[in-house]
C-alpha cells in the first residue's frame, strides 16, 4: 500500500511539473531548443530525477513541447512517464506482463500528441525490445515515412534488419532483407558521414551482397575517419585478401606503424602473409601477436599452420600441443596433430589422436575419413574399406537430392573410396565406386571422377579402355579443355601421335589460358621423344606463368626432359631451381636424389634429397623405391630391401621396382627370387605402351635375365 501510494503521490507531482514545464516551454522565446530555461541551473527536481530515475524525460519534456498546436501535451508527458516507469520495470525486473501496460501509455501518450516523432520513435523501441518485430518495422516505417531524415528510426529499422539477417539461413528470404538493411544504413551514413562504425557496417553488408567495390569504399572511408584504428584497418585489408589482392593488403596493415599495432593486426598480417605463401613473414607476424597476446590461441594457431606450411612440422607440432593443453576439448586440434603424425609416417600416434578427436564429437564426418585415409596408407585396405562404406551410408538420401556441400562431401568420400579399391588392386570395383561421383552430377565432380577412371585404368595397363572413357568423357563435357587434352594424351600413348598433338594444338587460344596447353604439349612430345618441341612448348609455358607455383612445375618438367635426354647436368640445375623456390618440393627432391643415385654419384647427398622427399609423403611408393635404391648403391642392403619391398606393395605393377628388387637379390645371392623380380619387370614392360618404354632398359633387364638363367642352370646341372 505505502508503493503504491507513493507512485500516485509521484504521478501526480510529475503531471503537475510536466504542465509548468510544457507551458515554460511553449512559452520560452527559444521553444523547443531551449529547453535549459526551463529550470534555472542546478536545479535537481525536474520530472526525470523523480519518475524512474531516468535522464531522458526532460528531453522528452522539450520534444514533446516543441509539437504543434492542439496537442495535449501534458497529457502526453503524464502516460510518456508511466510507460517509461512500465517499460524500466520490465527491463530491471523481468515483468514481461508489464510490457503491454507500456504499450497502451504510449499509445495514450500517442492519442494525446499524435505528431511526437519522439513517442512513435519509444513505442517502436518498445516493441523491438519485446519481440513484436513487425509492430516495430510498422512504426519505423510510419516515422520514416512523416520524416525521411528521422536517424534514430532509421537506426531501429536497421538494427531489426540485422538481427532477422542473424536468425535467418542463406536463400530463405534472406536477400531481400539484406537488401532492406543496406538501404537504411545507406541513409544513416547520408545522415551521419562521420560516424566510423556505421561505415564499416555498411561495407560488411555490401560485403555480403558481393557488392565488393563497395564495399572497398566504406571501408577506405571508415579508414579515412580513423586510420589508428584497427577495425578498420584489418576490416579493409581482408577485404583486399578476400578479393585476390594479398600486396595492397600488406600495404594496408603495413601503414600502421610498429609501436601502433596490436595482436589483432598482427594475426591479420601474419593471415596476408600466409595468402602470399611468405610463410617466414607470417610465422614472424603470429609470433609478434603471440607476444602481445600470449593466451591468443587464433594466433597459436596461425603460427602452427604457417609453421607446418614452412616445412617445420615438429615445430607446429609444439604449436598445437599447446593449444591442446590449452583448450583440451579443442577435437580440430588432435585432427591437426594427427595430420603431422601421418605426413611423417607416425600412423599409430596419428590414430591415437583422431580417437580423442571422435571422443569429443559425435556422429563427425572428418575423423573417420582421416582415420580411413590412415589405414590406406598403413595398407590395411579391408580396414579402410568398411569405413567409407558406413561414411557413404550415413550421408547417402533416399531421393538422391543433396545440397551443395552434402554432394561435395558425397563426392569425396566416393573417391577416397574408389583410390582404396585401386591400391588394393581391386580396378573394377575402384571404377564401379568412380561411375557413382559420374552420377552424382555437378561439372567438377563428373570432370574428377572421369580423371580417376581413366587413371585406374591406365594403372591397371587396360589402354584401350582408358582411351574409351575419355572418350565418353569429353561427350559427356563437351566444353571441358582439360579432358580434352586427357584424350588427346592417350590418343598420343596409343600410336595416333600427330593427330593427338594437332588436336591440342586447336585448343591455344592467344592467350593466358594457354599455358596449361603448353604444359600438356610438353608433355606428350617428351613421351614421344620428340625433345626439341617439348623444349621449346616449356618456353612458351614459362612466359605464361605468373604464379611461383606455376614456373616451379615449368623448371620442374623441364629438368624431366632433359633427364629423359639423359642430359644430367641440365637436368640437375633446373630441379635446384625448384628446390632453391621451394625447398619442400617433395617431387624435385626425389627426382634429384633417384637421378644423382642411378647414375651413382653423390650417394650420401641423393640420400638426403630422397629422405627429405620420404618425410614429405611417407606413403609414396615412388618415394620408397628410390630410397631402397640409394641404400643398395650405397651398399646398406638391408634398407635396401625393406624399402624396396615397401614400394612393391605399394606401386605393384611398376617394372622399375621389380627391377631394383633384382639387383638386390642377386647382390644378396638369391638368383632365383633377382630372375623372378626380373621376369616380372619384363612382363610389366610388356603390358605398357611405348611411350612409358625405354627399349635401353628393357634390353637391359633381359641380358640380367639370360645371364642368371643360363648361371642357374649350370648350378642345376652340376647338382645332377
Amino acid at each position: 500500500m505505502k508503493r503504491q501510494f507513493y507512485l500516485v503521490v509521484l504521478l501526480t507531482v510529475s503531471f503537475l511539473l510536466a504542465q509548468g514545464v510544457l507551458a515554460a516551454a511553449a512559452s520560452s522565446p527559444g521553444g523547443s531548443d531551449s529547453p535549459a530555461q526551463t529550470k534555472p541551473a542546478g536545479d535537481n527536481s525536474s520530472p526525470e530525477n523523480k519518475v524512474g530515475n531516468s535522464s531522458g524525460n526532460s528531453a522528452a519534456a522539450a520534444a514533446l513541447a516543441a509539437k504543434g498546436k492542439g496537442a495535449d501535451r501534458a497529457a502526453a508527458y503524464y502516460h510518456f512517464c508511466l510507460a517509461h516507469m512500465y517499460e524500466e520495470q520490465v527491463a530491471t525486473y523481468g515483468r514481461s506482463d508489464l510490457a503491454n501496460k507500456a504499450i497502451e501509455e504510449y499509445r495514450a501518450a500517442i492519442d494525446a500528441d499524435p505528431n511526437s516523432a519522439f513517442l512513435t520513435s519509444g513505442l517502436a523501441e518498445l516493441y523491438a525490445k519485446t519481440g513484436r518485430i513487425r509492430d516495430a518495422v510498422v512504426e519505423a516505417q510510419d516515422i520514416i515515412k512523416k520524416n525521411p531524415n528521422n536517424l534514430e528510426a532509421r537506426r531501429l529499422l536497421g538494427r531489426i534488419y540485422l538481427r532477422s539477417l542473424g536468425d535467418m539461413q542463406a536463400g530463405n528470404g534472406s536477400d531481400s532483407v539484406l537488401k532492406l538493411a543496406i538501404e537504411q544504413y545507406e541513409q544513416i551514413v547520408r545522415l551521419e558521414p562521420d560516424s566510423m562504425d556505421d561505415h564499416l557496417l555498411l561495407g560488411r553488408l555490401y560485403r555480403l551482397n558481393n557488392d565488393l567495390q563497395k564495399a572497398e569504399g566504406e571501408f577506405k572511408t571508415a579508414v579515412k575517419l580513423q586510420p589508428d584504428s584497427e577495425e578498420a584497418v584489418t576490416t579493409l585489408a581482408y577485404l583486399y585478401n578476400e578479393l585476390g589482392d594479398t600486396s595492397r593488403a600488406a600495404e594496408v596493415l603495413s601503414s600502421v606503424p610498429k609501436n601502433g599495432r596490436s595482436a589483432k593486426l598482427y594475426s591479420a598480417l601474419g593471415y596476408t602473409y600466409e595468402q602470399q605463401k611468405q610463410y617466414k613473414n607470417a610465422i614472424d607476424a603470429y609470433r609478434h601477436a603471440i607476444e602481445l597476446d600470449r593466451d591468443n590461441l587464433d594466433a597459436i594457431r596461425g603460427l602452427a599452420e604457417n609453421l607446418l606450411s614452412d616445412g617445420q612440422a615438429d615445430a607446429a607440432l609444439e604449436q598445437y600441443k599447446v593449444i591442446a593443453d590449452a583448450n583440451p576439448e579443442d577435437a580440430q586440434t588432435y585432427v591437426r596433430i594427427a595430420e603431422i603424425y601421418r605426413k611423417q609416417g607416425k600412423f599409430e600416434l596419428a590414430l591415437d589422436n583422431l580417437k580423442k578427436a571422435a571422443s569429443m564429437v559425435q556422429d563427425s564426418i572428418e575423423v573417420p575419413y582421416n582415420i580411413a585415409s590412415i589405414y590406406q596408407a598403413e595398407g590395411r585396405y579391408d580396414e579402410a574399406i568398411p569405413i567409407m562404406r558406413d561414411l557413404l551410408k550415413k550421408t547417402e538420401k533416399a531421393d538422391g537430392n543433396y545440397s551443395g556441400s552434402a554432394k561435395s562431401n558425397r563426392a569425396v568420400f566416393l573417391e577416397r573410396l574408389g583410390t582404396i579399391y585401386r591400391d588394393a588392386g581391386n580396378y573394377q570395383s575402384a571404377n564401379e565406386t568412380f561411375r557413382q561421383m559420374v552420377a552424382l552430377g555437378g561439372d567438377e565432380n563428373v570432370e574428377r571422377a572421369y580423371q580417376q577412371i581413366i587413371d585406374t585404368w591406365r594403372e591397371a595397363k587396360e589402354w584401350q579402355k582408358a582411351t574409351d572413357v575419355a572418350k565418353e568423357a569429353v561427350q559427356k563435357l563437351p566444353s571441358s579443355r582439360d579432358l580434352k587434352m586427357v584424350l588427346a594424351a592417350q590418343q598420343a600413348d596409343m600410336g595416333k601421335a600427330d593427330e593427338a598433338l594437332k588436336d591440342v594444338h586447336a585448343l591455344l587460344k592467344g592467350n593466358g589460358e594457354d599455358r596449361q596447353v603448353y604444359i600438356t604439349l610438353a608433355q606428350m612430345n617428351t613421351r614421344l621423344r620428340r625433345f626439341g618441341d617439348a623444349e621449346q612448348d616449356l618456353d612458351r609455358a614459362e612466359q605464361l606463368a605468373t604464379k611461383e607455383d606455376d614456373k616451379e612445375y615449368v623448371w620442374f618438367l623441364r629438368g624431366s626432359t632433359f633427364e629423359r635426354e639423359k642430359r644430367y647436368s641440365d637436368a640437375e640445375v633446373q630441379f635446384k631451381k625448384v628446390l632453391a623456390s621451394d625447398p619442400e618440393h617433395a617431387s624435385a627432391l626425389n627426382y634429384l636424389g633417384y637421378m644423382l643415385a642411378d647414375q651413382n654419384q653423390e650417394l650420401d647427398e641423393a640420400l638426403g634429397y630422397i629422405k627429405r622427399a620420404v618425410d614429405l609423403d611417407p606413403a609414396n611408393g615412388a618415394y620408397l623405391d628410390s630410397l631402397g635404391w640409394v641404400y643398395f648403391r650405397l651398399g646398406k642392403y638391408d634398407l635396401a630391401e625393406e624399402n624396396l619391398l615397401k614400394a612393391s606393395q605399394k606401386i605393384n605393377t611398376d617394372p622399375t621396382v621389380h627391377d631394383h628388387l633384382g639387383d638386390l637379390y642377386q647382390k644378396t645371392g638369391r638368383l632365383k627370387m633377382a630372375v623372378t623380380n626380373w621376369d616380372r619387370a619384363l612382363n610389366e614392360w610388356n603390358r605398357t605402351v611405348a611411350a612409358e618404354v625405354d627399349p635401353a632398359d628393357v634390353a637391359r633387364v633381359q641380358k640380367k635375365v639370360d645371364s642368371a638363367k643360363v648361371k642357374l642352370a649350370r648350378e642345376d646341372a652340376g647338382k645332377q
